[in-house]
């Protein structure tokens, strides 16, 4: 436990300070680290780590869709490095049929294409207008939607939500963190209001609360279940006490892709004219 609180206590106003107060660009190359070294862990616990060369074309990817993600790459250059990639895939699996399933490209591709996509979600975030605000969403989503669970678990939780992937979680606690994410949002949404003149609609605020919440549990359920097929209790150690960077980023990769387009399509803040 001192060691969890140690490195929340180092790790969490590094991460704020690179969000709300370095350049844009700083956010793209977090999470684009952040990115490869889920690459790392996933290929890892998966034993796929021992094709050297799938791993790197899959980091570089990885690090390629954060950064893309920050200048805003045009449709025809995503396409050709997308066609590099699976060209790359393609050489491997010809030249190592024998030792290389195609299941196993399909998790390079999945680490290398789909996770920083979501994970970079962010980036694109704090790129829209008022973007500094928006970033924090996620944030205020999956804390509280965790936090919930947790402590609402620990009193009240009597049924189990999946009993084999993920044993301490409840239905009590399921829906106590979305009943906590709801409130996170509607108290962001009147810190924006009051503090930062913002105009905003508290029935959207309740509904990413929501959906996030659900979004979180996915997230969440999504990573344990690989763990529990791999036999493995953490992806990694890179956070003393919190495991990997998966370990961490389970909920917010789901959650923060949702929030996005939900700003999208529902925005629920915006400056008032």
């Amino acid at each position: 436990m001192k060691k969890r609180i140690i490195a929340a206590a180092v790790a969490l106003p590094v991460f704020l300070i690179v969000l709300l107060v370095l350049p844009q660009l700083a956010t793209a190359i977090l999470f684009a680290a952040i990115s490869v070294v889920a690459v790392w862990e996933l290929m890892c616990v998966t034993g796929l780590v021992r094709h050297l060369r799938l791993f790197i074309y899959s980091a570089i990817m990885a690090a390629a869709v954060s950064i893309w993600s920050f200048l805003g790459c045009p449709h025809g250059l995503a396409v050709l490095l997308l066609l590099a990639y699976f060209t790359a895939l393609a050489v491997e699996l010809l030249s190592a049929h024998t030792a290389l399933k195609f299941s196993k490209v399909c998790i390079a591709a999945f680490s290398a294409i789909v996770m920083p996509l979501f994970l970079s979600a962010m980036v694109r975030l704090q790129m829209m207008e008022n973007g500094r605000f928006l970033v924090l969403v996620p944030c205020v989503i999956a804390f509280t939607a965790d936090s919930g669970a947790y402590f609402i678990g620990r009193a009240f939780g009597n049924h189990k939500l999946a009993p084999i992937i993920s044993p301490k979680k409840t239905v009590e606690g399921a829906v106590g963190g979305a009943a906590c994410a709801v409130l996170g949002m509607i108290i962001y949404a009147l810190i924006l209001r009051f503090g930062f003149g913002f105009s905003v609609n508290y029935l959207y605020a309740a509904i990413y609360g929501l959906f996030g919440a659900v979004g979180s549990i996915i997230g969440d359920l999504f990573y344990s279940c690989v763990k529990r097929q791999v036999k493995i209790k953490d992806y990694g150690n890179i956070l003393p006490g919190h495991g990997g960077v998966l370990d961490r980023f389970d909920s917010m990769s789901v959650v923060a892709p949702l929030v996005e387009a939900f700003m999208l399509l529902i925005p629920f803040a915006a400056r008032a004219s």
